[in-house]
Parts: C-alpha cells; structure tokens; sequence
C-alpha cells in the first residue's frame, strides 16, 4: 500500500475507507521572515510546507495581518498568511490571534486536509508577559464516527509563565473526551525540559519517546535547544524527525518537527 493510500480516505463505490494515520508538522513561522529578519521569505516557506504533504499543519508565529510589512515587502499576499499557506492544498484552517499591535496581529494556525467543525481560541497569556494562546479544533476524520482534537501551542519565555501555560493546557485536555485522539503541537520554549511530566500527568506522550528523545530545533541553522515538540494521545507515533536539511535551516529561527500519527 502506498503511503498516500495509508493517510488519505479511499472511495470505493460511495463507500469512505477510514483513515488510519495522519501526517502531522509543526513549524514556527517567524512571521515570514528568516533568522534577525534579514528577509522576507513567505513564499519558499509555503513551497516548503507543501512538499511535507502533510495532513495537518500547526503553526506558530503566523501573521494575520501587518499594515506596514504590506506596504515595505514585494510578495507580501493580500490574504492573511495562513489563507496564503494553506492555498489550495489544505481547504480547512483555523486561526488564533494572540498578539495585537497598531499595525495588526499574530497567532497561532492550523491548516487541516479534513473538515475542521469547530475551534476557538484560549487566551494563556500571563499579566506582564508576551500574548499566547492555545488555538484548539475539532476535526472529522473520514470514515470515523470520533473526533480528532488538536491543540496549537505556543508558550512564553519564562519559566513560571510557562508552567502556568502548562497547568490551562492540561485543564483544557482535561475537558476533552477521554477516548478522543489529541494532537498536540508546536513551540513550547521549553528549553529545561520541564513540560514532559506535566503533560504525562494528563495523558499526553511525546512523539518522540522511543526514537532518543525530542530533538533539538533552535536555533535553525545550529540548533542547541528543545523548544518544538508533539504530543499525542490515543494515537502512536511513527518516523518522527526534525526537518534539518535545505531549505528549512533558511526559512525560519526553528526547525520543523513531524511525524506519522496513526489511529
């Protein structure tokens, strides 16, 4: 069986073959921008993006809307960025607006090959530090009577702040059906390595547990520093990697994690 046959809904006269794994990628955006800002580079990173053919998109850092970026960069896309990314590849995307400045907004994003039916945004941001939130979705799976939740993260700097995060995160798992498969993904700055027992402590195991641990994704170009990671729940992981090879050590300050989730 080819890999597209294992992750996409077979029709077979009217009939919906129910999907058993999905691809999954997490991917901090940094606005559009390479590492310091040098550049504007939107338009390879979606190019990039594309090539994972993956099912489910997480993204962190993507712009909604910048006024002033619009009028100063050649390429800037009418559409927000994660309309851009998504193009004609992932007809479903949610979004989360996190931090608002005078010139517009940035969040979080998922970009999804299947119906997403509902998402909202949790604000988790701690007085005195940067905007976050948690952007959660519903999404049908074909040929699956269940759910699949997703959870795109992105956590503060701080320590403290972060453990705060972790505490809504695992309240927000909490409300979840417990049957339900969960995906969650994407940039926790958890650079200490202090995430993974919380979030073990409600069920959720890390991709990469049994493949030596979470990688290293930041910087890109040298990376030193465990900041991305994947958890699932009621799902299992296979081939996970971070993606370390051109062009994604040029198209961002992070390293792309993904992997095979399987149902």
């Amino acid at each position: 069986m080819s890999r597209a046959s294992e992750t996409n809904p077979i029709v077979t006269e009217g009939i919906i073959a129910p999907v058993r794994a999905l691809k999954i990628l997490t991917v901090n955006t940094h606005k559009g921008f390479t590492t310091f800002n040098r550049r504007f580079i939107l338009h390879e990173l979606r190019d990039a993006v594309r090539e994972t053919a993956a099912d489910l998109v997480f993204l962190q850092e993507v712009h909604g809307e910048h006024r002033r970026h619009a009028g100063r960069h050649p390429g800037w896309p009418a559409a927000p960025h994660y309309e851009f990314l998504a193009d004609s590849m992932w007809p479903q995307y949610a979004y989360g607006r996190n931090a608002v400045y005078p010139e517009g907004h940035h969040g979080n994003a998922l970009l999804s090959k299947f119906p997403i039916r509902s998402h909202r945004n949790l604000d988790v941001s701690i007085k005195g530090n940067e905007q976050r939130g948690l952007l959660h979705a519903e999404i049908e799976l074909p040929g699956h009577a269940i759910v699949l939740h997703a959870i795109c993260v992105h956590l503060g700097l701080r320590e403290s702040q972060r453990q705060q995060q972790l505490g809504l995160l695992c309240r927000l798992v909490g409300e979840l059906p417990d049957d339900a498969p969960l995906i969650v993904a994407g940039d926790f700055n958890d650079w200490r390595g202090r995430a993974g027992p919380v979030l073990a402590g409600c069920g959720l195991v890390e991709a990469f547990d049994g493949f030596g641990g979470s990688p290293c994704s930041f910087p890109a170009r040298l990376p030193l520093l465990r900041l991305d990671r994947i958890y699932l729940r009621r799902l299992s992981a296979h081939k996970p990697r971070v993606l370390s090879r051109r062009p994604w050590p040029h198209l961002s300050d992070h390293l792309p994690l993904a992997v095979e989730a399987r149902l």
